[in-house]
Parts: C-alpha cells; structure tokens; sequence
C-alpha cells in the first residue's frame, strides 16, 4: 500500500473502500506480479503498451482541461507544469520501450482499440467534454493513484528497461507528490451539501470513479485475453 495521506472521513477515503474489490484486484493482478518478477510475456507486454499508449493524447487532454477548470491558481500551475513532465519522461520511455520489444511505428501509431481501451478513452473524453473539475479529478487519481499503488511494490526492480522503465514513471518521490496533490484536490473541491444538486453530484461522481476502476482491472486483464497467454 502506498504512502498517500487521506482524510479519514472524507469523500476519496469513501470512494477507495467502496472500490475495494476491483483496486485491489487491479493492484495485485497477474501483470503486476509478472512484471516485477521479469516473467511477463513480450506479446502481453507489447499488447499491453500499445493499447496504453493511445491514451497519451487524451491523458494530456484531461490536464490541459485542468488548467483551464481548476478553481484556483495553484493547482492551475500545478497542472502546467506536469504536462511538461509528462511529454518529458513517459513518451521517452515509450519510444525505448517499443523498440526493446520490437514494435514497429505501424504497429502503435493508429491500432484498433480493445474494449477496456475504448472504454477509457471514452471516459477520458467524456470528462474533458464536461468542463468540470471535479469530474477530471477523479479520474485522474484513478489512473495515478491505482498505479502509483502497484508501483511502490517492495519487490527488486527487473532488470530490462522495458519492465523497470514502466515500475520506476509510477513510483518514487515526486510521483507520490503528485498523487498526493491530486487526492487532495479532489477532497478539497468534492461536493459535500445534502441538497438535491450537491447529492446528484456525489452520485455522479461515484459512478466515475467505480467506472475508471472497473476499466483498470478490464485493461489489466485485456493483454492476457488478446494474446491467449495460459
């Protein structure tokens, strides 16, 4: 389990219990424990990153969203400065990646998307469409928080790049900082009224974050399925 601080009682804490099941089930599933023991198979690894790597428009569409429908100035900045980060580290890592496991440009420029793919793309895009910070917020702490989860596991890092490369963009110090951030956020704009607006909007909110989770786990299980891997 990672390090982040939550606010007992408050809404993330609420919503990570009631996802329980399918967190921890994306967290310690089969491609975790394979990745950190080196044993993953290079066509799930290969399925696995290529699909991944469609999300990188739509992931830096949603933080650009941020900038624009954050509240405050802060966390305007905040999410300025991770688009650098982002373009910086995760698309170098990418490129090493593909040519270790020998994907070709042709192969991840425009796939077809598997279902689990699709489906948080769709999410993703939905979100940036709503203009609403709140909605943004959750799944972003979904798509980091859950990997910044199976990230700090205590295990030794692989050897190869490819598998370590991907450990290492969601573990350590600054990252944990940023999830941190983000949960905060979410806590700190979370709608809390009783009123009927306020409540519709916890609803709306919950049904997110219960929708990203249960297409983490989808995708996890997707690079298995598609290459039939026993």
């Amino acid at each position: 389990m990672t390090t982040i601080e939550l606010n007992e009682g408050g809404p993330v804490t609420a919503l990570r219990a009631r996802s329980a099941e399918a967190w921890d089930a994306a967290v310690g599933h089969r491609f975790v424990t394979e990745l950190f023991a080196r044993t993953v198979d290079d066509a799930v690894m290969s399925t696995y990153l290529i699909q991944d790597y469609q999300f990188f428009e739509s992931f830096l569409s949603m933080l650009g969203a941020c900038v624009a429908h954050a509240d405050e100035l802060t966390p305007k900045l905040r999410f300025a400065k991770q688009l650098g980060i982002l373009v910086a580290d995760e698309d170098s890592y990418f490129v090493r990646a593909f040519a270790e496991v020998g994907v070709g440009e042709s192969a991840y420029a425009d796939p077809e998307l598997t279902v689990p793919t699709a489906g948080f793309s769709d999410l993703m895009d939905e979100v940036v469409d709503s203009a609403s910070y709140p909605d943004l917020l959750v799944v972003l702490v979904i798509a980091e928080w859950l990997y910044l989860d199976w990230g700090e596991r205590s295990d030794p890092l692989p050897e190869r790049d490819v598998h370590a490369g991907w450990i290492e963009l969601h573990r350590g110090t600054d990252f944990r900082a940023w999830v941190q951030f983000l949960v905060d956020e979410l806590d700190r704009v979370f709608p809390t009224g009783d009123d009927s607006e306020s409540v519709a909007a916890q609803d709306r909110l919950a049904r997110i974050w219960q929708r990203a989770v249960d297409l983490e786990l989808a995708f996890f299980d997707e690079a298995y399925a598609v290459n039939d891997v026993s």
